[in-house]
């Protein structure tokens, strides 16, 4: 239904001038233009962490939290791709007075980043190649999603941070991934995409998993025996940051999250 509803809105909008300038202020977005086929429109982008190889002669428009406004509109962008998050406030509002065209793109489950998909290839010239994209990403969505139903879904808290302890809310896409693997975000109550969260509201929510970054996050858990992880053995490395970029790869990410978490 909402891939039916972007579709009409879009037809609604009337025709979308071409452009040919665009900047993307967040990697995942980078990312969604290189699978478009479309990196000849980037001319810069916001950094944070490691460029798709494609893009690393492109300049940089500042880093993650940290715009240069300057070198911005030295480029000359007929189009912004934006996560909010990438960027502050105060340079959110200051983008909007400059009235450059943006796209806002923050998908919270893997649906919406299909559909997201093939706004942005709409937007970019590129509707066929979003359209196989997207239709790509949605028969892998319902084969992982019949593949790993479960009757009751295994309670996971997925760590993002130990000092101090954040998490995901239910809002952000990881949740939606690990909703796919018939697993259940603990913290999916929580309306934050990162909320910080006590160790005594981890025991009293007690997972029966528990996934982090690095060991040491691991096997500091191992403290509280009485958790259901801990007992059973079910404190898992998690080490591949593609769950945290909501590009088209990300659905390669969440096969690996759903083997990872198989019994």
């Amino acid at each position: 239904m909402r891939r039916w509803l972007a579709v009409l809105l879009l037809a609604l909008a009337g025709p979308v001038l071409a452009v040919e300038r665009v900047v993307s202020l967040a990697p995942s977005l980078s990312e969604i233009v290189v699978e478009l086929d479309s990196a000849d429109l980037l001319v810069g982008l916001l950094d944070a962490g490691e460029r798709p190889p494609s893009l690393r002669h492109l300049p940089s428009v500042g880093r993650y939290g940290q715009l240069d406004m300057e070198r911005l509109l030295s480029l000359r962008p007929d189009l912004l791709l934006l996560w909010p998050g990438s960027v502050g406030p105060a340079q959110r509002e200051q983008l909007a007075r400059l009235g450059i065209p943006t796209l806002v793109a923050e998908p919270h489950d893997l649906d919406q980043l299909a559909t997201q998909i093939e706004t942005i290839a709409a937007r970019l010239g590129r509707p066929q190649r979003g359209q196989a994209l997207a239709d790509e990403l949605r028969q892998r969505l319902a084969s992982l999603r019949q593949r790993y139903a479960r009757s009751e879904p295994l309670k996971v808290f997925y760590q993002v941070w130990d000092q101090p302890l954040y998490t995901v809310g239910g809002g952000q896409i990881i949740s939606d991934a690990l909703n796919v693997c018939g697993a259940r975000n603990v913290f999916a109550d929580l309306a934050p995409p990162a909320p910080q969260v006590s160790v005594e509201a981890v025991l009293q929510r007690n997972p029966e998993v528990i996934l982090a970054s690095t060991q040491a996050q691991l096997d500091a858990w191992k403290v509280w025996p009485q958790l259901s992880a801990v007992a059973q053995g079910r404190l898992l490395l998690i080490n591949d940051k593609g769950l945290e970029r909501p590009s088209g790869q990300m659905m390669a990410a969440t096969a690996k999250l759903c083997e990872l978490l198989q019994p």
